[in-house]
């Protein structure tokens, strides 16, 4: 039982490891994720990472009901205001380096919320996705109320939490929560291939564009225009801005450093 870290080149793999639990997140693994992923976006070699589940049967099971769910509970009813999150991701709104769930079974509650708070979803065809809380008179608070209406539509979101249903890899296809569903032994390889050419491209202008597009669903169409010219002000001015247009120019790949 661990959370594993591995890098391939500028790329972090991290794997909640306890799938004897459905991957399900306890107190210790709740604090070994948050490190990893505190570890991830401290690294200036990585560029981009990808998130999933050990075993073919979840991605993760949300919070382990038999522990972390009545330690906070007790905790609460204490009269403490403790944030509740999922590994430390859930609680950033527009931070950190660029995620992709690699999906390779079920995320249910805490597990879906963890998927939600990366920014591209891949799955395998027996992945399922659900906000199982009403169902224990609980609601998601680790971002599923918010981050769920941002990625489906309204209606979608709605039948989803109220309900407390889970919904199959294929609808989660059509309705645009996942990006691709690949065959279950490709899932990972093809996680790792979309964050090594998204770590290719230009590191500053990545980040740039991630917060921008994410800063810009709270501000509206013409604030988001106007934070979207100070970056591209802001990356104009780079380095890595120069050497992108003169390897276009000498038709060659560009070398870029985060500069």
């Amino acid at each position: 039982m661990s959370i594993d870290y591995d890098t391939d080149g500028d790329v972090a793999r991290i794997t909640i490891n306890r799938p004897e639990a459905m991957n399900a997140i306890d107190s210790a693994h709740n604090s070994a994720l948050e490190d990893a992923w505190r570890r991830l976006n401290g690294d200036a070699r990585i560029r981009a990472g990808v998130l999933t589940g050990a075993g073919a049967r979840a991605f993760c099971a949300g919070a382990d009901l038999k522990e972390l769910i009545p330690s906070h509970h007790r905790a609460v009813r204490a009269g403490s205001r403790t944030p509740w999150s999922m590994g430390g991701i859930t609680l950033e709104p527009h931070f950190g380096k660029p995620m992709i769930a690699a999906v390779n079974g079920h995320a249910l509650a805490g597990g879906m919320e963890l998927a939600l708070a990366c920014d591209i979803r891949l799955c395998a065809p027996h992945a399922t996705f659900g906000l199982a809380e009403t169902k224990w008179a609980l609601i998601p608070g680790a971002g599923g109320t918010q981050r769920l209406p941002r990625a489906v539509p309204l209606g979608w979101a709605m039948e989803m939490i109220l309900t407390g249903e889970p919904i199959e890899a294929q609808t989660a296809l059509r309705i645009g929560l996942v990006n691709r569903v690949l065959p279950t032994d490709e899932l990972l390889d093809g996680a790792m291939r979309l964050a090594a050419a998204i770590a290719s491209r230009g590191p500053l202008a990545v980040m740039a564009a991630r917060r921008a597009i994410l800063e810009g669903l709270t501000l509206g169409l013409a604030g988001g225009l106007c934070n979207e010219r100070d970056r591209f002000v802001e990356i104009m001015k780079t380095d890595d801005a120069l050497e992108g247009a003169t390897a276009f120019a000498e038709k060659r790949a560009p070398e870029f450093h985060g500069r």
